[in-house]
């Protein structure tokens, strides 16, 4: 079944109450621990269709964001969000508190109980209206960003299609674009302020109705970081101060001498060679052929998968101007389904969609048929390690995306990837300054991104440009308003998958066979232990990112 075919039809909540109600109620009666996990077998088809019926209104809303219809429901799933997450809390209650808990814990692991104790503690009815309230902040924010339209040479752009001129080979088309581009979110900027200070003080009240002093402890339950807290990522984050900072800085010097230019500026942060950065050949449908060619030479296994991709055109990637920004993947279990959603816009991120979102679909692919719902929970650190990972695992077939320039491409990734490390650490800690103290003013947090910006990039020069150049720049990262503290998760899995880059230059069979590994493993271990399982450093100890560091100098310089 195509995607196209894929029927659909709202949730009837009304049923969904009583599903849980007659779960809720059953699992209390169980005689033993077999007829409780037999009712758990239930509540797995119940959440199965819940998701699948969310995930499916929800992708295609957001490939016409002006479709009335599916507008609506998605307004719907983000009214009835936060009730599923009642119910399957007070669903959750009955087995945390149950005497067959062990039994329970044979069958679907201690993560899920670990998983289950960190949903008891971010979520109560009492929270449903200021959750509600919260998704439709960040459905507000979303049509801000989707609805641009910036006049530039004559014609009117969003925010995706103006890319290739942000990356212009011409500096001062660049330069143009990055002012109209200023000019848009100076129009928003306002707006955007009011829409994040709602949220703050929403997410502020919800942590405090739960019993915490502040948003962050509630964010990081919510993020399921089920084996580390707050002092392993600042501990993290000051490695990353330590060590690749300063190896960033080399790089963007070396960039600077490479582009020939006498200071970087902030229109340059995204360009890599003085004839421009590598661009695929091709059209999209090219990209896309290409790209199963890839999968069927690379494995088996990512054969099979990404013809199914194909196969059911579950993969949505032209960009249009109705469509919302970004892109993702996600997975409808009805269907044993993963889907992939990008905006195409002519540069290389066109085949970053092709390898990073691949690598979320392959893992969830490659499970399938996992018949325990609770190994597929993965969090956010572990799940971009499959995606990152896959970008390296890619590499050796980027001739036939990007011909005689595919090893510009490859230098060009790796040395995004190093740079980008600082960036996702200064969006994590801008979040957690701005939660400590939520009575900052708009004004005030843009004062934090800016001081942020000395420390984690120095390099960059602003030019004085109002928007920019004033500490806007994270007006534009939607992980803030959708998903808070996710970013710190590409950081993380970014260091474990240089660390899969070191491997399969050594050994690239040997690498591929502990990556699989991993993405069958999925969340049936605690983050750590996975690592350790598959052969990786935690990125948390002392000496990890110091390695990668000293690895890295040497290939770059």
């Amino acid at each position: 079944m195509k995607l196209s075919e894929m029927p659909y039809e709202r949730l009837d909540q009304d049923w969904m109450e009583r599903t849980f109600a007659s779960l809720i109620e059953r699992q209390k009666q169980a005689a033993d621990g077999a007829g409780q996990f037999a009712v758990h077998q239930e509540y797995y088809r119940l959440m199965n269709h819940i998701q699948t019926c969310k995930v499916l209104a929800r992708f295609r809303y957001d490939m016409d964001t002006s479709d009335a219809f599916y507008a609506d429901e998605v307004e719907f799933y983000d009214k009835v969000g936060p009730v599923v997450q009642s119910l399957d809390k007070k669903y959750q209650e009955v087995l945390l508190a149950s005497p067959y808990r062990p039994y329970m814990e044979g069958k679907i692991g201690q993560v899920a109980f670990r998983n289950m104790e960190l949903a008891f503690r971010s979520m109560d009815e009492k929270l449903i209206p200021l959750c509600q309230e919260e998704n439709a902040l960040a459905a507000k924010y979303v049509k801000v960003i989707a609805s641009a339209e910036i006049p530039f040479e004559g014609e009117v752009y969003n925010i995706s299609q103006m890319g290739k001129f942000l990356k212009n080979q011409d500096r001062a088309v660049r330069r143009q674009a990055w002012k109209a581009l200023s000019g848009y979110f100076m129009g928003v900027t306002g707006e955007i302020d009011g829409i994040f200070d709602s949220m703050v003080k929403n997410r502020t009240k919800q942590a405090q109705e739960m019993g915490y002093q502040e948003y962050t402890a509630l964010g990081y339950c919510r993020m399921n970081r089920n084996s580390y807290g707050q002092q392993e990522v600042e501990r993290f984050r000051s490695q990353v101060k330590k060590y690749l900072v300063p190896l960033a800085t080399e790089i963007y010097e070396s960039r600077r001498k490479r582009l020939g230019i006498e200071k970087l500026s902030y229109i340059d942060d995204d360009m890599f060679f003085p004839d421009g950065n590598p661009a695929p050949q091709g059209t999209p449908e090219e990209i896309l052929a290409q790209g199963q060619q890839m999968y069927r030479e690379l494995s088996p296994e990512t054969a099979e998968f990404f013809d199914f991709m194909m196969e059911h055109e579950l993969m949505d990637v032209l960009g249009r101007k109705s469509k919302k920004q970004g892109g993702y993947m996600d997975y409808m279990p009805e269907f044993k389904a993963p889907l992939i959603f990008a905006n195409f816009n002519g540069t290389s991120g066109d085949v970053d969609v092709i390898t990073h979102e691949c690598g979320h679909a392959f893992q969830g692919y490659l499970m399938r048929n996992e018949e325990i719902r609770e190994y597929l929970d993965i969090t956010m650190e572990t799940a971009e390690i499959h995606s990152m990972a896959m970008e390296y695992f890619t590499e050796k077939w980027m001739e036939g995306f990007f011909g005689s320039r595919a090893a510009d491409y490859c230098r060009m990734h790796l040395e995004d990837s190093i740079c980008f490390v600082p960036y996702g650490c200064m969006v994590d800690e801008f979040q957690h300054i701005i939660y400590a103290h939520p009575e900052l003013s708009p004004e005030g947090r843009k004062d934090v991104w800016k001081k942020l910006e000395k420390e984690y990039r120095p390099h960059l020069d602003f030019e004085g440009d109002p928007f920019f150049g004033n500490g806007g720049r994270w007006q534009m990262q939607l992980h803030i308003f959708e998903v808070p503290f996710y970013y710190i998760d590409y950081c993380l899995s970014t260091i474990c998958a240089l660390q899969y880059k070191v491997k399969m230059d050594e050994d690239f069979q040997g690498a591929w066979d502990s990556y699989l590994r991993l993405c069958r493993l999925s969340a049936k271990e605690f983050y750590v232990p996975m690592l350790e399982k598959a052969g990786l450093e935690s990125p948390f100890e002392d000496g990890c990112i110091q390695g990668i560091v000293r690895h890295f100098e040497k290939r770059l310089f």
